[in-house]
């Protein structure tokens, strides 16, 4: 169930992104959009769990030199992959380039979190 959530979660903070000029999630009705966020979400999960930790290892000395600033930059190039493997996917989620990308990382991060502790809070059996 825990997935499940984790998923829904950042589906809503992919169509937040949204929001910016240059991500795109294209035309159709409101399920076959709801559908898409699913799937981008799915495949974003796979990207920043598959992809994500290697970079990181590889990349170890970069993220030490930039005082892990350079996080920024890897987090825009893996939403970018998330938009380009959503293309080959035909979902109709794209990412136009660096910038969007940044940004658009930078708002499903916040809001990703953000949801996360209301959804801990509301949760919380304490």
């Amino acid at each position: 169930m825990g997935i499940l959530v984790h998923v829904l979660l950042t589906a809503v903070a992919v169509w937040v992104s949204t929001a910016l000029p240059g991500i795109d999630l294209g035309e159709g009705t409101t399920g076959s959009r709801i559908l898409t966020l699913i799937g981008v979400a799915v495949i974003f999960g796979l990207v920043n769990a598959i992809v994500k930790p290697l970079v990181k290892f590889f990349g170890c000395l970069f993220y030490l030199l930039t005082l892990g600033l350079i996080g920024l930059v890897v987090n825009a190039l893996l939403f970018m992959l998330t938009g380009w493997l959503a293309e080959q996917l035909d979902l109709p989620f794209r990412v136009d380039g660096f910038w969007p990308a940044f940004w658009g990382a930078i708002i499903v991060a916040l809001t990703g979190w953000v949801l996360n502790v209301i959804y801990d809070k509301v949760t919380d059996n304490d």
